[in-house]
């Protein structure tokens, strides 16, 4: 089964590839879901809705903004078995998918692309800082998830919004400098610093000299 966004690009190849071959596939909208997005999709939509599933934590008529795609990618990287980057700017949205997937202990996978290329820059940056394996081919998506161990995240509250910005921010792998943080969750050194000590206390985050992680415990294979 295919789990993605609905957008343009990359989401709406997923999504016909899947379509083609008559498999399963499910959209998580940022808005409602009697509210296509982008416009461009509603025949697209509409043919997931056939075969598969539109979905959205929303209620309908709700308009899609900036921070709802941002939540909405914690339960694409939820729902899915492991979840592939195939292209990503640097600060692409697909970063935080795919940060919410390490976080959860699911198995991430990178595709590169010439170092030339703005649209593989946040690939690479996922191979280099959250450990992502590299996948070029099918047989490779499906080693991601099969016989991978899993992880578990100490549950947190993490109900304040720049909170969650922060954990959105940083993975379970490398540690993250706190400026880097900083920039990432767009919030000043102070407030940072602030929130990340109420983290580490509820025992969502960790650091050492290198900076911060999400801290997570290896959960034992059923």
């Amino acid at each position: 089964m295919i789990v993605s966004g609905g957008a343009y690009g990359i989401d709406g190849a997923a999504h016909r590839a899947a379509l083609t071959v008559d498999g399963a596939t499910v959209a998580f909208l940022a808005g409602g879901v009697d509210r296509a997005y982008p416009q461009g999709h509603q025949q697209l939509l509409r043919r997931i809705v056939g075969t598969g599933a539109v979905v959205s934590e929303v209620p309908c008529g709700v308009a899609p903004t900036k921070w709802r795609f941002l939540s909405r990618n914690r339960l694409i990287a939820a729902v899915a078995q492991a979840t592939v980057v195939v292209e990503a700017g640097w600060r692409s949205g697909s970063l935080n998918t795919a940060g919410h997937a390490a976080s959860l202990g699911r198995p991430l996978g990178a595709v590169p692309g010439p170092v030339t290329s703005a649209a593989s820059a946040g690939c690479h940056r996922l191979l280099r800082e959250y450990d992502a394996r590299c996948v070029t081919n099918t047989s490779e998506v499906r080693e991601l998830w099969e016989g991978a161990p899993r992880s578990v995240i100490p549950e947190t509250r993490a109900t304040d919004p720049e909170q969650r910005r922060l954990l959105d921010a940083i993975g379970t792998r490398s540690w993250v400098p706190l400026a880097e943080i900083g920039r990432r969750a767009g919030l000043a050194p102070d407030r940072t610093r602030a929130l990340l000590g109420v983290l580490e206390l509820e025992g969502a985050v960790e650091r050492s000299d290198a900076g911060w992680r999400k801290k997570r415990m290896e959960a034992r294979r059923g």
